[in-house]
């Protein structure tokens, strides 16, 4: 075994076991928005430090959906670094 080939078969379960960790990250991140939702909204009206706690809740998740881990790491045969 070549050392690229070593490198490569090492990065593949990594990359699966960070793509896991990005998806359990996503339903926390789902579970905190809805929480948080029913939270401000459990009281009938909502203030401004309300819209600006569901509002950074939003920013978060949406900067954990720009953080997906990509396999596009990966080397073809041949290629060197």
């Amino acid at each position: 075994m070549t050392q690229q080939s070593l490198e490569r078969s090492d990065f593949k379960p990594n990359l699966n076991r960070k793509i896991g960790i990005w998806f359990i990250g996503i339903a926390f991140w789902l579970f905190g928005i809805t929480d948080r939702s029913v939270a401000l909204l459990k009281d009938g009206y909502l203030s401004g430090t309300d819209i600006v706690q569901l509002g950074i809740t939003f920013f978060f998740f949406v900067s954990w959906l720009v953080l997906k881990p990509s396999a596009s790491l990966n080397f073809q045969e041949g290629e060197t670094r």
